[in-house]
């Protein structure tokens, strides 16, 4: 399968770009966000991807982190969730918000995406809680690398599968990431840390020590 495309990008939709690999274009789906953090017409960018397999389609989708490819994945697994419902619920919450609503068991926040009914969200919160520490303890800002410039040979540029070795950019889902490991580390249930996790991140808690600290004292026993 197709798991990263690197080109130029030479048409942008309101759901999708066509990003030319080598002479060959390829329409790539994604979701608001994702469409937003890519670069304009004429430039170089990449993007991990999905490919959706059925019948009558092949269909690609484009994530810039490996978290929101995997969020997709997981989506996907849940009955009553497509592609679209899928880049729906990315694109309105982004990765970290999935995974903090997920975690706290906010199908309030999971519904928030269009063409999402209150029955598909607590299904969504229930069945993946204990996926969430997972995704969120994973290189969750593990953002594509561009690669090779267009000049480049473009013949190792379309990969099968993903290599680690790609660019980690500073941010709050790094610090999300390291405060849920330390506190694993520390014996912490995983659902129970990534809750307390997501939660001191909503209330505002942006780096490791702070979100640690705040994290420890929601799971303090309450007297």
């Amino acid at each position: 399968m197709i798991g990263r495309l690197a080109g130029r990008i030479d048409y942008r939709a309101a759901d999708h770009v066509l990003i030319d690999v080598g002479g060959v274009g390829y329409l790539v789906y994604c979701s608001d966000r994702t469409l937003a953090a890519l670069p304009g017409i004429g430039e170089h960018a990449a993007v991990y991807t999905d490919l959706l397999v059925r019948e009558d389609l092949l269909q690609l989708f484009g994530f810039t982190t490996l978290a929101e490819k995997e969020w997709h994945r997981l989506l996907m697994s849940v009955q009553g969730v497509g592609a679209k419902a899928s880049m729906a619920i990315l694109g309105t919450l982004g990765p970290e918000g999935v995974g903090r609503a997920i975690a706290l068991g906010d199908a309030g926040s999971i519904k928030a995406a269009k063409g999402i009914g209150p029955k598909t969200a607590q299904r969504v919160v229930h069945e993946l809680k204990d996926k969430a520490p997972e995704v969120m303890a994973m290189g969750a800002t593990h953002a594509v690398s561009a690669g090779p410039t267009p000049e480049a040979d473009t013949d190792a540029v379309i990969e099968a599968e993903i290599a680690p070795s790609v660019t980690v950019s500073a941010g709050n889902s790094a610090a999300q990431a390291e405060a849920l490991s330390a506190l694993t580390n520390l014996g912490y249930a995983p659902g129970d840390a990534a809750a307390a996790v997501a939660q001191a991140a909503g209330n505002g808690e942006s780096e490791t020590p702070a979100l640690i600290r705040a994290a420890l004292k929601l799971l303090a026993p309450k007297s």
